[in-house]
């Protein structure tokens, strides 16, 4: 038997659970029967239907603070490593985010040698090295190196853009075409980009659970769909029936200025808003398509993950981890 394959007997433990992506992928990997552990700050935050579940363990600790790394990964056969910081509420504390990503995976990776882990699957973001490449996704990028190095072998998904409600990408997009019917934008409206549904980045990162072939890779994940952010705009206000947008170029608005206009006009602090604008000035394409091979699926249309994202909403500005 391949050592890389999983079985019903095997266990995860998911990282990040928390978050956007991980708070959606905890109940996807518990209706395929995964027995799954979760690791978090404070355990009294989860759930009761969570906590309570046969199919769930609740193991304490804090990838940052060094603290249960060693604890949770014991009798673990794969790891979903699904930790990522976005920046501070303020401009001022955007280097430290980066710092923090890239301690916390060192940490983790020690932690995981220790105890023999077999399999890591990270969720990191599209980008092709070089020196224009953003802070954001150079430090996703460095991350996937320190995730790599391990003795793990570990499987990295790129992705894009991800369309799903509590996204802040996908809340930045939302404001900013609910509120302002006429805007003017950086240059950045004119980047491509493949956006692509939650629902298709569970299924990938599910996927490459049942798929050990899928270990020691790195594979782009995108949406049927390569948009400029100028296209998303009138396409996202297309699904939501409103008339179309007027968007205009502004050559001086830089990154630090469209931040504090994000600031301004939505909920989205600048310190998160900074790193998500600075990273629309690269293209994030996919370049590969190998993912396509080991997991086929029914790609979600940009306007249709916008409509899903709508209908998943249950108050305020999206759904989010617990």
């Amino acid at each position: 038997m391949n050592p890389l394959e999983f079985t019903p007997e095997d266990r995860v433990l998911l990282v990040g659970a928390t978050g956007f992506v991980g708070g959606r992928l905890l109940p996807e990997l518990l209706r395929k029967g995964v027995r799954t552990r979760i690791l978090v700050r404070n355990p009294d935050r989860v759930p009761t239907e969570i906590s309570s579940s046969p199919m769930v363990e609740v193991s304490e600790g804090d990838v940052l603070e060094n603290r249960g790394l060693t604890e949770a990964l014991e009798g673990i056969h794969t790891a979903y490593y699904l930790v990522h910081s976005m920046g501070g509420k303020s401009l001022f504390r955007n280097l430290e985010y980066a710092n923090r990503d890239v301690k916390a995976a060192r940490n983790f990776v020690k932690a995981a040698e220790r105890v023999g882990l077999r399999r890591i699957i990270y969720l990191g973001a599209l980008g092709e090295a070089g020196k224009e490449l953003s802070e954001h996704l150079k430090s996703r990028a460095e991350v996937a190196t320190i995730l790599t190095s391990a003795s793990a072998k570990t499987t990295v998904l790129r992705a894009a853009i991800i369309i799903g409600a509590g996204g802040a990408s996908f809340e930045m997009l939302r404001y900013l075409v609910e509120r302002l019917p006429i805007m003017g934008c950086p240059r950045w409206i004119e980047t491509r980009i493949q956006p692509i549904a939650i629902q298709d980045v569970l299924a990938y990162l599910s996927g490459c659970l049942e798929h050990p072939e899928t270990a020691g890779k790195t594979l782009d994940i995108g949406g049927p769909e390569i948009l400029t952010y100028r296209e998303m705009m009138q396409q996202y206000a297309a699904a939501r029936n409103l008339a179309p947008r007027i968007i205009f170029r502004v050559p001086f608005l830089t990154p630090l200025l469209s931040a504090y206009w994000v600031d301004l006009v939505t909920p989205i602090p600048s310190g998160v808003a900074h790193p998500l604008i600075e990273g629309l000035k690269n293209e994030v394409v996919c370049r590969n398509h190998e993912i396509e091979v080991y997991i086929p699926i029914t790609k979600t249309p940009f306007r249709d993950a916008v409509r899903i994202a709508f209908s998943e909403e249950k108050e305020g500005p999206g759904v989010t981890g617990f």
